[in-house]
């Protein structure tokens, strides 16, 4: 093999991502991937586990255990939507806070990112993610 494995490189990078997003997110006590998926809740909250599990592409049994995990944590709270066999999500006060809170640090390595690697190549990073 002459050319490096692309799934190798993307997987090690994409533990240094959220290595350093999870370091950088962890002042208001979450982990990246808990702040994103709250991020998608508080876009569309109340929401479904199963329309939230398809907006965050993972499946709805994945979905429900991480909400579980934020519940127990007191950042979000589950309920009964219009289809009572179907539960929903929104997010507490304190998750509401959190995501305040959360906001400027997650800016922050946003705008690290972009001076280190350059907007432009950010932008081509990004059509280039989308693509696949």
């Amino acid at each position: 093999m002459s050319v490096p494995c692309i799934c190798t490189t993307l997987r090690s990078a994409s533990r240094r991502m959220i290595a350093f997003y999870d370091e950088t997110i962890a002042p208001v006590g979450v982990n990246i991937a808990q702040f994103s998926l709250m991020r998608s809740i508080a876009r569309v909250e109340p929401v479904t586990l199963t329309a939230l599990g398809r907006r965050v592409e993972l499946d709805r049994s994945t979905v429900g255990r991480n909400v579980r995990v934020l519940e127990k944590m007191g950042l979000v709270e589950l309920g009964r939507g219009e289809d009572q066999r179907e539960a929903t999500v929104t997010l507490t006060e304190a998750g509401h806070k959190v995501l305040e809170d959360g906001a400027p640090l997650w800016d922050g390595a946003q705008k690290s990112l972009e001076d280190r690697l350059g907007v432009e190549f950010m932008r081509q990073l990004h059509t280039a993610l989308d693509s696949l």
